[in-house]
């Protein structure tokens, strides 16, 4: 036999319980004791108990011991209930009113036989609240061990307060069937899957500026899709909805407006590797190795240091999440308007060359996206006008298959 909590603990509302379900809450009085016929205990509610105490507030005695069989009656326990528990975890605690306090039962997940004994409940209700001063008015002994389910009893009453409790159990309606819970829970998990769906949804819609991404441009979220989504959701939805011509175009004006931004077209190699782009061909030298292309940037002389201010996306509102719902992890997202702060320069060149190798990738959104992206950020503060003749590139016409007898 092991005792995990011996001494006091402290009771709020003449309540206190024993909890193993760690996504779960405290089941209502009402459900607890549902079907009882006794009103100490109630454990009507599957991986849960709710324990009556004389005292309203204030500490009382409490011992819990864990038995490998049952343990003899003692003497001396006024009002005496049993019940069966089984725990839905491995954690099972008994625990303060509004979780102020956990002791933790280390219980098996197994059906168990438990005891609850009470001494001085009617002196507990009498005292009502009781000060670090006053001495202990009620005592309570919770016994479990290893024994199948049955029908929980009474077996001794002594106390006026028991004998009311035991009344107001024996007149509350019976417990739902397992197969109704059963059904009951799967209703409120499909409710809760739809909530939070749905909160998913108005996330993302906002997220994507106001209507929901295609297919292809979810698939795009490895990309810079989200940073362009700042300054330009629309062109980002056109551009996932464009014919895999159009991204490609797209892809090649933003390599080649940003070298030009950035002051590169006559540094051979960057032209080379410009010419390859529209010829369809692979990168030369030293674009096929991002460490040497780096190295070229900043020993070439010929590479301008450019500059420009830093890109600023407008400004947007925050994100208004609906009522909270359960368990839904976008209730909670806030999105702060941005705090003015000094803009830096950045150099141009360092932002272009990745603007050629987005262009050059296999995927055409992605390729689009990314090189729009580069090519932004070396536009800086010009971005405005570089967006606005990305928007007037025109749809490519595909030619359509051969018709079949």
């Amino acid at each position: 036999m092991r005792r995990p909590v011996v001494g006091e603990v402290h009771v709020s509302y003449s309540q206190i319980y024993v909890e193993s379900d760690p996504d779960g809450t405290n089941p209502g009085l009402g459900e607890a004791f549902a079907g009882q016929s006794g009103g100490l205990c109630g454990a009507a509610v599957p991986g849960a108990m709710w324990l009556v105490t004389g005292l309203h507030t204030g500490s009382v005695g409490f011992t819990v011991e864990v038995h490998d069989e049952a343990p003899p009656l003692t003497p001396g326990w006024e009002d005496v209930v049993e019940v069966s528990f089984r725990p839905v975890s491995e954690g099972t605690s008994l625990v303060q009113w509004a979780g102020e306090a956990a002791w933790d039962l280390e219980l098996p997940v197994t059906d168990y036989r438990v005891r609850y004994s009470a001494r001085g409940m009617d002196q507990g209700r009498d005292l009502d609240t009781r000060t670090a001063k006053e001495p202990r008015a009620d005592s309570y002994l919770l016994q479990f061990w290893p024994a199948p389910p049955g029908p929980d009893q009474v077996i001794r009453q002594t106390s006026e307060i028991a004998a009311y409790w035991h009344e107001a159990a024996r007149g509350l309606p019976s417990p739902p069937a397992p197969e109704q819970r059963a059904e009951a829970e799967r209703l409120a998990r499909q409710a809760k899957e739809r909530d939070a769906e749905d909160r998913r949804l108005h996330y993302e819609r906002w997220e994507w500026g106001g209507r929901l991404p295609n297919e292809a441009l979810r698939g795009a979220r490895a990309s810079n899709v989200l940073g362009l989504l700042t300054f330009d959701s629309d062109l980002v939805h056109t551009l996932g909805a464009s014919a895999p011509g159009v991204q490609h175009t797209v892809a090649l004006l933003s390599a080649r407006r940003a070298c030009e931004a950035a002051g590169l077209t006559d540094v051979p190699w960057v032209a080379d590797a410009l010419a390859a782009l529209e010829a369809g061909r692979p990168l030369p030298p030293p674009f096929d190795d991002p460490a040497r292309m780096s190295d070229a940037l900043r020993s070439d002389p010929r590479v301008p240091d450019t500059s420009v201010l830093e890109a600023v996306p407008p400004e947007r509102p925050p994100y208004q999440p609906p009522p909270p719902g359960p368990g839904d992890p976008y209730a909670v997202v806030e999105t702060f308007p941005r705090t003015p702060r000094a803009l830096h320069r950045i150099s141009q060149p360092h932002f272009a060359l990745p603007a050629v190798l987005a262009a050059a990738g296999p995927a055409p959104l992605i390729a689009a996206l990314d090189a729009v992206w580069h090519a932004l950020n070396t536009c800086g503060e010009h971005w405005p006008e570089f967006l606005d003749e990305i928007r007037s590139v025109r749809a490519v016409t595909v030619p359509e298959p051969p018709r079949t007898a």
